[in-house]
């Protein structure tokens, strides 16, 4: 079955939009490297354009009606906006739901020591990762401290020009007859990802301890004078490693954009922008994006949380009164799009792929009827009525699309959030943009699938 390159939709000279789409993303994800960055920018986003707190809108007794815009963040790694619809919500809701947690270093709650007299982190790695990628690279620091009394210390270094960077180091090449020996997963160990970040001695010696690390003192010298944080406050923070840098073209042509980030940042900003273009459609249009995914999608920011869940609860009272039954309809009725990216066909590895079922760069928005891994194992299986209903759209609103499994049958597989939504009943298939290098420090997307993403979410929210 062929699939048309969608650059052809577009030819030289009629491209400015999607280039354009290109860079506003390309800002985002340089900019946004967090769950909690991420859900800080597209808050301000919403706002400009016409979204409101719930919170506020519950505190002011409003009740919500058809063309609403409000959006409820939990813990400020989640974030949920909700356009209300034409139709009653027990009609159900046009979910797109997409993850913003990207694989990284996270800094251990004691995480300073001294060694030699050099200075490192020690750092716990989130998600899947290879771990032998992310050594000899420039590492930003970002994140934040939050201290006892509930100060709360922004951190951001390494992204700034004048700014300095920091990275883990690797055994050189002259002396790696043994480590040259091990399996990948064994060359590089997760206790050996500690970061280097000083080397200056301080010069004091007003005490023992200082006098003994001296190096260790210094840096903690400097966070104090910078930032006014003690050692301990280590131990109330969240500090994420992630590569430094800001997304870049990639090719001669400028066709792809290298980014740290994509899975799934390049799912989760053309579902924001889808929302915020579609304007009032006849069931209500939700854009939700949550953390945890790349980890099993635990905790009060997954998208396991009940905090979705609670949300529609509170919009529901306001509207007419909570009532059990018209919550389980309104989850029941709902249709999703678990928007999260696809393994690109890679020449270079083919032997993986089965290239009948593999996603195309340039082919546009990708669906996965099912996911899981061999045997369909954890598996979310779409409805092939779903299925057509979103051909149909697709095909009506001249969105290139393509579907795809991940990899051949016994190589492995993966999953998304899309499992979790099935629980309620919900219509829920996976869909998203092929990624080339997945989970590694800087991953490459096509524009063109970029903004196919962009027109098939808001012709879903607008259709379905």
């Amino acid at each position: 079955m062929e699939r048309k390159n969608a650059w052809k939709k577009y030819p030289e000279g009629k491209r400015e939009e999607i280039f354009a789409f290109g860079e506003k993303y390309k800002k985002f994800i340089s900019d946004c490297k967090t769950e909690r960055e991420c859900v800080t920018e597209l808050i301000a986003q919403a706002e400009a354009a016409g979204f409101e707190d719930l919170k506020e809108v519950l505190a002011s007794g409003r009740t919500l009606q058809a063309g609403d815009k409000i959006y409820a963040e939990n813990m400020g790694k989640l974030l949920a906006l909700f356009v209300i619809g034409k139709q009653p919500l027990e009609q159900g809701m046009n979910i797109l739901g997409a993850h913003i947690d990207s694989p990284r270093l996270d800094l251990k709650q004691v995480p300073l020591y001294e060694d030699t007299e050099l200075a490192l982190l020690d750092t716990h790695y989130y998600g899947g990762v290879k771990k032998y990628q992310w050594v000899t690279l420039p590492l930003a620091l970002h994140g934040v401290i939050v201290k006892k009394d509930g100060t709360k210390v922004v951190v951001n270094i390494g992204e700034k020009e004048e700014d300095p960077v920091f990275g883990v180091s690797d055994l050189l090449i002259h002396l790696s007859a043994d480590q040259m020996e091990k399996k990948a997963s064994k060359v590089i160990e997760g206790e050996n990802l500690d970061v280097l970040v000083g080397s200056i001695p301080f010069e004091s010696e007003e005490d023992e301890k200082k006098a003994k690390e001296t190096v260790k003192t210094n840096v903690l010298n400097i966070l104090k004078e910078q930032y006014n944080i003690e050692e301990e406050d280590f131990l109330s923070a969240e500090i994420e490693v992630v590569p430094a840098g800001k997304a870049r073209d990639y090719g001669f042509d400028r066709s792809m954009i290298m980014g740290y980030g994509h899975d799934d940042r390049v799912c989760a900003y053309p579902s924001f922008a889808a929302i915020a273009e579609a304007g009032v459609c006849e069931k209500t249009s939700v854009c939700l994006l949550v953390d945890k995914e790349e980890i099993g999608s635990v905790g009060a920011t997954g998208m396991e949380s009940q905090f979705f869940a609670y949300t529609v609860a509170e919009i529901l009272n306001n509207m007419k009164g909570f009532d059990q039954i018209v919550f389980n309809r309104a989850m029941s009725n709902s249709k999703v799009l678990s928007s999260d990216v696809s393994a690109a066909y890679d020449p270079l590895y083919a032997s993986v792929m089965e290239k009948k079922n593999a996603a195309y760069f340039g082919n546009g928005l990708v669906f996965n009827k099912y996911t899981g891994s061999r045997g369909k194992g954890g598996s979310n299986d779409a409805n092939p009525e779903y299925m057509a209903e979103l051909r149909r759209i697709m095909d009506d609103n001249h969105v290139s699309f393509q579907t795809s499994e991940l990899g051949k049958v016994d190589q492995g597989g993966g999953g998304t959030i899309a499992y979790i939504l099935a629980n309620y009943n919900m219509s829920v298939i996976d869909s998203g943009v092929p990624v080339l290098n997945m989970h590694a420090p800087w991953e490459i997307i096509s524009k063109v699938d970029l903004y196919e993403a962009k027109l098939g979410y808001r012709a879903f929210l607008k259709e379905a």
